[in-house]
């Protein structure tokens, strides 16, 4: 329902109004406002901030019309205004569109003119506020959700292939803060939040300087994907610096005094990437999936304090390039056979 804002002086015209547009009002399709002259419009407004458009004549006590229209953009910029007027001349025109005015009609009024600049202008009006809602929200977004996941979901169709999904080479890293769980059973929640939140950031920090993009925070862990040209090895290169980062960070709060240190585990592989929850509950995550991400997440678990795990087919794609230590083979959840694996050094 359009809330219109009628600004005139004659005691007639709220009555005409209303004879006028009884239909719409009744079907709540507008509701109109009355104030008689611009002074009595800038209280209405301040009682009424939804108001979406303004028609107003120019000649009326105390506040005119045009100096309405400049207080009207002063105060309420997102507030469009029409000028209903005896006084259609060209001076007042001009004066009444550099002051803000979107449309001008002459009176006597002709309600059908009247009834399609108000509807143009309502239209107008709700265009402007759902862009600023649009850019508002986007920003809310981005908060929220990865760079790189709303440039996949702004780089094709995305409505036509919601659920579509794709087989990709990639390589998954997950990050875990070791003991955090532990400190978070006693600290104050807004420690662990502030506390969390820091460290996150330090590792995000890293993970996009190698152009990996965060799938997922889980808890008091990252879950970071990277692809393209050298992804395994821009992927340990995130994982080394996060290490070096977070050692370097002093002890964090006041009461309980937690120096952090990361667990993480890295695996290349195929994997498939895609949106996955349900369409009908307007959940869903973009995300991978598979057994290379499934690995890298029990080699993460296997992984102690400052140790960076890698399985035996990543380490050999990297091991000219990294200083590795073998480990030797551990047994995963759900894997039949045995991996081995390898610390990552420098």
């Amino acid at each position: 329902m359009a809330k219109i804002l009628v600004v005139d002086d004659e005691p007639d015209l709220e009555t005409l109004i209303k004879q006028k547009f009884r239909k719409q009002i009744r079907q709540k399709e507008y509701e109109f406002l009355f104030a008689i002259n611009g002074k009595d419009a800038l209280e209405k407004l301040i009682a009424e901030p939804d108001t979406d458009i303004v028609l107003s004549d120019i000649n009326m006590p105390e506040m005119d019309g045009l100096t309405l229209l400049t207080k009207l953009s002063e105060s309420s910029p997102l507030i469009k205004s029409v000028i209903v007027s005896a006084y259609g001349d060209m001076d007042n025109i001009r004066t009444a569109m550099n002051r803000g005015a979107f449309d001008f009609i002459t009176k006597p009024i002709n309600f059908e003119d009247l009834t399609l600049t108000m509807e143009k202008t309502i239209k107008h009006a709700k265009h402007i506020k759902d862009t600023l809602q649009a850019i508002k929200e986007n920003n809310i977004l981005k908060m929220y959700v990865d760079e790189n996941v709303l440039n996949f979901m702004g780089s094709r169709e995305y409505e036509n292939t919601i659920m579509a999904n794709e087989t990709i080479e990639a390589t998954v890293v997950f990050i875990d803060i070791c003991g955090f769980t532990k400190i978070s059973e006693h600290a104050p929640a807004d420690t662990v939040v502030t506390m969390i939140n820091s460290y996150f950031d330090e590792m995000v920090k890293e993970i996009m300087n190698q152009e990996g993009y965060i799938d997922k925070f889980i808890g008091d862990a990252i879950m970071a994907v990277f692809r393209g040209e050298f992804h395994l090895d821009r992927a340990i290169d995130a994982a080394l610096a996060v290490r070096n980062k977070i050692n370097n960070l002093p002890e964090m709060g006041d009461t309980i005094k937690f120096k952090p240190k990361v667990s993480i585990g890295i695996k290349s592989g195929e994997m498939i990437s895609g949106n996955i929850g349900s369409v009908s509950l307007k959940r869903l995550d973009y995300t991978v999936i598979g057994d290379t991400v499934n690995t890298a997440a029990r080699l993460q678990d296997a992984a102690k304090e400052n140790q960076i795990i890698i399985c035996e087919t990543c380490h050999e794609h990297i091991k000219e390039s990294f200083v590795c230590k073998s480990l030797g083979s551990i047994t995963v959840k759900n894997k039949s056979e045995a991996i081995t694996i390898y610390e990552v050094l420098e």
